[in-house]
């Protein structure tokens, strides 16, 4: 990747950040993430952030915890805000660029709502390096997709699609693609982007052939 002076060496990575728990969304290095953002408790994040290394935590609450302090999964992503927009009823919009993933070995105590993880790095230290070649055979991909799409009532452009450079097709559609939250645990924790590639082309197997079956609607 081309040198960002706001970008860190590894082992320069914070020791803790904010996470913004969310069940089913996703973020993977070099993904990027809108969000929305109008709980009074996330604006404070935002705010914090911005202040200071514009990085937030994305992970998802372990079995749809729901509540103010849900248990969360142990492995999430870091993205920085790139984008941010504040809106006119004081929601702030806000693009992550993800970064690098991360461990939780812990918490730390806040007064501004929000969550604030221990983070652990290590062993995500090629997040930070460009992916390597794709072994994905494209053409399987491309086919199942068109189907996975129109059973889920995904609008696309197909030439924007055939264009895209496999890994980051890869990336953009593990976090787009509306997989349980389980799912998409297991594509983040893939250990690079052919287990993640080949992981993502058995999910949309799976929910043609189920849906296929009949059995789609029980996904939803």
């Amino acid at each position: 990747m081309s040198q960002n002076p706001f970008d860190l060496p590894h082992d320069q990575l914070p020791e803790t950040i904010p996470v913004f728990p969310l069940t089913g969304v996703l973020l993977l290095p070099k993904g990027k993430l809108p969000l929305n953002i109008f709980e009074p408790r996330y604006l404070n994040m935002v705010q914090d952030a911005l202040a200071t290394n514009r990085l937030v935590g994305m992970v998802q609450p372990r079995d749809g915890g729901a509540g103010n302090h849900p248990p969360l999964y142990e492995i999430g992503c870091a993205g920085r805000i790139t984008s941010f927009n504040e809106t006119e009823d004081g929601r702030f919009l806000i693009t992550l660029t993800g970064i690098s993933r991360f461990r939780i070995t812990g918490e730390v105590p806040t007064t501004r709502g929000y969550r604030r993880a221990i983070t652990d790095w290590s062993g995500f230290e090629a997040d930070l390096e460009e992916d390597g070649p794709c072994d994905l055979d494209r053409s399987r991909l491309d086919a199942v997709l068109q189907t996975y799409f129109k059973q889920q009532g995904i609008s696309a452009n197909w030439e924007s699609v055939s264009q895209a450079p496999l890994d980051r097709l890869v990336t953009s559609l593990s976090m787009i693609c509306p997989f349980d939250a389980p799912e998409k645990q297991a594509l983040l924790e893939s250990p690079d982007v052919n287990s993640r590639a080949r992981l993502l082309l058995a999910l949309v197997e799976m929910a043609v052939h189920e849906d296929g079956d009949g059995g789609g609607s029980a996904r939803h």
